[in-house]
C-alpha cells in the first residue's frame, strides 16, 4: 500500500497556451507524434508515465485520432536498438519525437536534425552529452526538461549514510559506458569522501551475473546499493530490488519503480511531473514555436520515497523526521 504524503515539482518556466493555428486545423494535417522509450511496454511504471503525458495533451485540447496521433517504439531494455527504432520514427515521418532515456534522446538527435525532439527524461547533463548548446537556448533540434543525475545521486548516498546505521562501504551500480558515468561517479566519490564511506564499484554485469556481483559486494563488508540511473538496465529493477534484498544490502535508486519493486528508498525529480511538462513543450512546437528557442528546463523540487516494509526487514528504524519528508511512503 503505498501512502501518499503530497509532492511537487516546480518548474524554472512555464509555457503559454495559445489557440491552435489554422493550418493545424485544417482537414488531413493530423500531428504525428513520436515516442520513443528505452524502457519495457509492459514496465506499468512506464506506461503510466505515457498515459499522463496523452491526458496532459488532451487538456491542452488535443484528442487522439482527430487532432493527434502517435507512434511507439519500445527497446525493452536493449539500448543498442535505439538508433534503428529511432530511423524507423523518422521515415515515417513523425513531426514530433518525444523520448524517455538519454539513450533514446541521443539515438533520435542522431537520426534527425530536423525533425523536434522533446526530452521527457534524460538523466546525463544535456549541454555535456552534446545534446544541446546551452540550457537556456538549446539551438538545436533538441529541447525538453531533464531529471538530474549526478547531485541526485550523490544526496541518495546521504540519504543512506542518514539511514543504516554504521554505513561505511556502500556498492554503486554502474553503466557499462564509462562516458556516461563519468560526471555522476565524480559527484558520488566526492561526497563517499566527505561521509567517510568506502565505495565499491559495480559495474553492470548482465542479469545472470548480479547475484554474484553482489554476493562478492556483501562479502567485502558492503551494506548498501546505490544504483545510478544510468545503469544500462532500464527493465531490470524488479532483479536488482530482490538481489540486493537477497543480500541484506539497501537500495536506494531513482524512480518509484524500484521502491515499489523492493528497494528501500528512491530520490529524483517526479517523473510523471515531468512526462506531463514534456506535454507542454509538444504543443508549444505543434503551434509553430522553434525547439532551438525553448529552453531545457530542470525540476527544483524533488520526490523522495521510502519503502516501509524493506525497512522492517533489514532492521532499518527509519527516523521520524524523514518520515515526515517524505512524499510517499510504501507500507
Amino acid at each position: 500500500m503505498i501512502r501518499r504524503i503530497g509532492m511537487g515539482v516546480a518548474f524554472v518556466l512555464g509555457l503559454l497556451v495559445a489557440p491552435l493555428p489554422a493550418a493545424a486545423q485544417q482537414a488531413g494535417k493530423v500531428p504525428l507524434v513520436g515516442v520513443l522509450d528505452a524502457g519495457a511496454r509492459g514496465d506499468a511504471a512506464r506506461a503510466g508515465r505515457w498515459k499522463i503525458f496523452r491526458e496532459a495533451l488532451q487538456e491542452l485540447g488535443y484528442v487522439e485520432g482527430r487532432t493527434i496521433t502517435f507512434e511507439t517504439r519500445w527497446a525493452d531494455g536493449r539500448l543498442e536498438r535505439l538508433p534503428d527504432l529511432a530511423a524507423e520514427l523518422v521515415r515515417l515521418p513523425v513531426d514530433v519525437i518525444v523520448t524517455a532515456h538519454t539513450g533514446a534522446a541521443l539515438a533520435a538527435s542522431r537520426a534527425t536534425r530536423t525533425i523536434p525532439i522533446v526530452m521527457a527524461t534524460g538523466a546525463t547533463d544535456p549541454v555535456k552529452a552534446g545534446l544541446v548548446q546551452s540550457l537556456a537556448r538549446p539551438g538545436g533540434n533538441v529541447t525538453g526538461v531533464t531529471s538530474i543525475t549526478g547531485e541526485l545521486a550523490a544526496k541518495r548516498l546521504e540519504l543512506l549514510k542518514e539511514l543504516v546505521p554504521g554505513l561505511s562501504r556502500v556498492a554503486v551500480l554502474m553503466s557499462s559506458n564509462p562516458e556516461m558515468a563519468r560526471e555522476m561517479v565524480r559527484e558520488i566519490d566526492a561526497t563517499a569522501r566527505a561521509l567517510g564511506i568506502a565505495l565499491h564499484r559495480v559495474v553492470w554485469p548482465g542479469a545472470s551475473q548480479l547475484d554474484q556481483a553482489l554476493a562478492k559486494a556483501r562479502l567485502g563488508g558492503t551494506g548498501a546499493l546505490l544504483v545510478t540511473p544510468l545503469t544500462a538496465v532500464v527493465v531490470e529493477h524488479k532483479l536488482i530490488a530482490d538481489l540486493a534484498l537477497k543480500h541484506r544490502l539497501a537500495t536506494a535508486a531513482a524512480g518509484r519503480e524500484y521502491v515499489e519493486a523492493g528497494a528501500l528508498l528512491s530520490y529524483s525529480a517526479s517523473l510523471p511531473a515531468l512526462f506531463r511538462r514534456a506535454a507542454s513543450y509538444v504543443d508549444r512546437i505543434l503551434r509553430g514555436a522553434r525547439t532551438a528557442d525553448l529552453p531545457v528546463e530542470q525540476p527544483t523540487r524533488f520526490e523522495l520515497i521510502i519503502n516501509l516494509r524493506i525497512a522492517k526487514a533489514l532492521g532499518i528504524a527509519v527516523p521520524q523526521s524523514m518520515l515526515q519528508r517524505a512524499d510517499a511512503i510504501i507500507e
